[in-house]
């Protein structure tokens, strides 16, 4: 719901401020006195395009600002989460326009392109009128109204949601069919590959163990010698070290009585010899395992040269063949899955079947709709001026399938008896427009997504009894929905719950516009003048106050 607009420099107006209720606001005025600018700052807040010339003169930039209450409108909480806009439950549109022709908007503060001020427009408010956001005359908006009003909006997504699945399922078994031949010579060059790589059967732990081996065998007549020194210096013989200690320890023993200091020593020296003593045993261990075995190491060292010959033809590392083999191996799965002619045959009519299923549902329900809707909406354009006029809803089947259905929507209307039906667009003058959209728009109501609505122009080519039926019926709207109208006839105005005032005051360069919430006194002095123009009399006050009484409920005092 709209709670407030604000606008400075914008056409005539200096700065204004209006806070909105809820309910069926009507907004009156001088004809000029800038009733047209609210709306045109509205249609600009919610992305129109905009002319240098539209900022009031003297002026280097015009605001136009609008706070909404957004509890009622459905996903579009998720919109702003998924636009990284979310705020709470009020939403704030700003837009800066300058006199270089250069436009910045923002929402929630943050900045923000056009498109996204018109997506987020078209869920908070719709203009009827002969202006901008005529969302009645597109078709796109006559089939989500019909939808909307069988119950079917969310039947309508999945129905688009399985169309798209169905087209992907086609492109990919037509992109396989095309490429079939491709995939077939890289199908089997990775076939070859993976048998060779398969043959070879190299892993990650036989090519470290292999070149541990082939680096011990190659090298086993020096570990050997090195050994057998080592063996000698430490253990073996009269100059072995190990001898040389024991017999250090023993003279230190001897004399160790005489000074407890020569314990100690003795007790390292000890330590030092027990460790050389396993040193020793190590390594006389280690030289009765090392082998000279010219066979092995040829053994060894051909599967080392197999292995490099390999990463050498596929131009990896040897010791990237294992997982070149994993990897070729999922590639083949992939093309032999993606090449599957059978199955892709069966997911792409699987698809057709999902997506035919629920776009054969969505046409009947359209239908049983389109003809009710139809009838109401025509018997309550009787008594909006177009007595024998009619609107039909027609369903015209497609060539092809498309994301939104078998078929498209489109409104003709006949305004009067003796008229052929047409497009509503085509046919319907701009004051017609309005009253077909608010005939619709009333039977819609409760069916609806968008919560603001506002009419401008609905009293075009009407008066008496017909002027104080749109009066009603924009009320009985109002108690769904928030309604604001600009209108010239005291009867529509009569039944506002709200009464807004817009006058001009001043002349050439100091032209002021101001608006004004009327109380009822107030709104008794409007009303007469629009009954009665310059002259007010009392008995024009009569009128307005017998006016006020029957479209608000609203006594005054004389």
């Amino acid at each position: 719901m709209l709670r407030l607009l604000s606008i400075r420099n914008f056409a005539v107006v200096e700065e204004l401020s209006t806070e909105c209720d809820p309910g069926f606001t009507v907004l009156t005025g001088e004809t000029g006195a800038g009733k047209s600018i609210l709306l045109d700052a509205l249609s600009l807040l919610l992305g129109d395009r905009f002319e240098a010339r539209q900022i009031r003169p003297g002026a280097e930039r015009a605001e136009i600002a609008a706070e909404f209450g957004i509890d009622d409108v459905p996903g579009l909480h998720a919109w702003l989460s998924e636009q990284d806009l979310a705020e709470d439950d009020t939403l704030l549109l700003r837009r800066v326009l300058d006199v270089q022709g250069r436009s910045r908007a923002s929402i929630n503060g943050r900045p923000a392109t056009l498109t996204q001020l018109r997506d987020v427009g078209e869920r908070l408010i719709d203009i009827h009128g002969q202006h901008a956001h005529q969302s009645l005359a597109r078709p796109e908006a006559q089939r989500a109204l019909v939808d909307a009003y069988a119950g079917c909006a969310v039947l309508s997504r999945s129905t688009a949601q399985a169309w798209r699945r169905w087209r992907d399922a086609v492109e990919r078994q037509a992109l396989a069919e095309a490429e079939g031949g491709r995939l077939l010579s890289q199908q089997q060059a990775l076939q070859a590959r993976a048998d060779e790589l398969e043959e070879l059967a190299v892993t990650t732990d036989e090519w470290r163990e292999l070149g541990q081996n082939q680096s011990r065998l190659a090298h086993a007549a020096s570990l050997l010698e090195a050994a057998t020194a080592a063996d000698a210096a430490l253990d073996e013989g009269d100059a072995a070290i190990v001898t040389r200690l024991a017999s250090l320890l023993n003279k230190l023993r001897q004399v160790q009585r005489f000074d407890p200091a020569i314990e100690e020593i003795g007790d390292l020296i000890d330590g030092a010899r027990i460790q050389l003593v396993e040193a020793a045993r190590a390594v006389r261990s280690y030289r009765e395992r090392v082998e000279l075995d010219p066979g092995e190491l040829a053994r060894v060292e051909e599967r080392l040269a197999a292995i490099h010959d390999a990463a050498r033809k596929f131009r990896v590392r040897a010791e990237e063949l294992p997982e070149l083999a994993r990897s070729t191996a999922a590639e083949l799965a992939a093309i032999a899955s993606a090449w599957d002619a059978e199955a892709l045959a069966a997911a792409s009519e699987k698809a057709r079947v999902e997506y035919h299923a629920q776009a054969t549902e969505l046409s009947a329900r359209r239908r049983l709709a389109g003809v009710e809707l139809s009838k109401r909406v025509s018997a309550n354009m009787q008594d909006l001026a177009m007595a024998g006029g009619r609107l039909e809803i027609v369903l015209t089947p497609l060539a092809e399938p498309a994301s939104y259905g078998l078929e498209d929507v489109s409104f003709h209307v006949a305004t009067h008896p003796k008229q052929a039906s047409g497009p509503l667009a085509r046919i319907a003058s701009g004051g017609e427009l309005s009253r077909v959209g608010l005939a619709i728009q009333v039977v819609l109501s409760q069916a609806g997504e968008v919560p603001t609505l506002i009419f401008d122009e609905v009293d075009t080519g009407i008066g008496g009894a017909v002027a104080a039926t749109v009066g009603r019926l924009l009320r009985e709207l109002g108690s769904r929905k928030q309604v604001l109208c600009v209108t010239h006839l005291p009867q529509v105005a009569a039944c506002g719950e709200v009464h807004l005032r817009v006058t001009k005051a001043g002349d050439g360069d100091a032209v002021r516009t101001s608006i004004e919430h009327l109380g009822a006194t107030a709104r008794v002095e409007e009303l007469a003048r629009m009954l009665g123009g310059l002259a007010v009399t009392a008995k024009t006050r009569a009128n307005a106050r017998e006016l006020l009484l029957q479209g608000s409920g609203v006594p005054v005092e004389r």
